[in-house]
């Protein structure tokens, strides 16, 4: 490390006013609340790897030139004009480049997964974010009215706003599924890296149910708030009941998560019993 000194003071002064912002912005949301998980587990999962911090002397430096050319004016128009998904983006292959120069390009293939993990900090642009959600938002309203209506609720649906009794509700984007998803990925993935790291097919299939699991519970928030409103008024249902529906439920998905996997687990080592029988 001492021999790098030079760099990681370089890299400190650009990422720390980034996590600084990051913490300001989003953080503090639903969106990003995974962030910081993201960040200390991936940098964990780098030292746990122990990078060979001196196979970076035999690289040739001036082939890290071209990529931190671009990365560096992207990080300061980021930074300037505050575009936070740019200037995480840029300071991400900052990062990138400063571990190939004191590690080497091997050290990074052979830490692909902890790379490729520490990606999920960098915030998506908003426009990223609603051309998904638009969907999302409307097939969770749907289903949820669909749920309550035969159970003699007074619910309409025009959209992604919906009307029970003398209340207007709005599915935005935050129970629409895409924050549960983002960061049940994240997580599911650390979890399956540590767990079935050599099992890439079965890494696979366990991260393609993420997503259902993920709509699922968010259907089931959508429905828990709008009950909440009827019975208790929007002031409960708005209140401390938004988030606190959103923490038990994200709970919930992971434990569903483990669940899955233990039973995926007992049916395919069946199948393998049975083969081998």
């Amino acid at each position: 490390m001492r021999d790098h000194w030079p760099l990681l003071v370089g890299l400190l002064l650009l990422a720390v006013p980034t996590i600084v912002s990051l913490g300001h912005q989003t953080w503090s949301t639903e969106a990003g609340a995974h962030g910081p998980i993201v960040l200390a587990t991936g940098l964990w999962l780098l030292s746990h790897n122990r990078i060979d911090l001196t196979a970076g002397r035999r690289q040739h430096g001036l082939a890290l030139l071209a990529p931190l050319i671009l990365a560096l004016p992207l990080y300061a128009f980021g930074r300037a004009y505050d575009f936070i998904s740019l200037e995480v983006g840029a300071l991400y292959l900052v990062f990138l480049v400063a571990l190939a120069q004191m590690a080497g390009v091997a050290e990074l293939r052979r830490n692909l997964f902890p790379l490729f993990y520490l990606a999920f900090v960098i915030p998506p642009p908003g426009w990223v974010i609603t051309y998904i959600t638009a969907p999302l938002q409307t097939f969770v309203s749907y289903v949820a009215v669909s749920a309550l209506q035969p159970l003699g609720y007074p619910i309409a649906r025009s959209g992604v706003s919906l009307t029970i009794a003398q209340y207007q509700l709005l599915v935005e984007d935050a129970c629409a599924g895409m924050n549960s998803i983002t960061g049940l990925v994240a997580i599911s993935l650390f979890y399956i890296y540590m767990i079935h790291r050599a099992s890439w097919r079965y890494a696979l299939l366990l991260v393609a149910l993420i997503i259902p699991v993920a709509v699922f519970v968010n259907i089931l928030r959508v429905i828990a708030l709008i009950l909440l409103t009827y019975y208790y008024g929007d002031a409960v249902a708005q209140g401390f009941m938004h988030v606190t529906t959103g923490l038990v439920l994200f709970v919930f998905a992971i434990g569903a998560i483990f669940v899955i996997d233990r039973a995926l687990q007992k049916l395919f080592g069946a199948g393998r019993t049975e083969q081998a029988a």
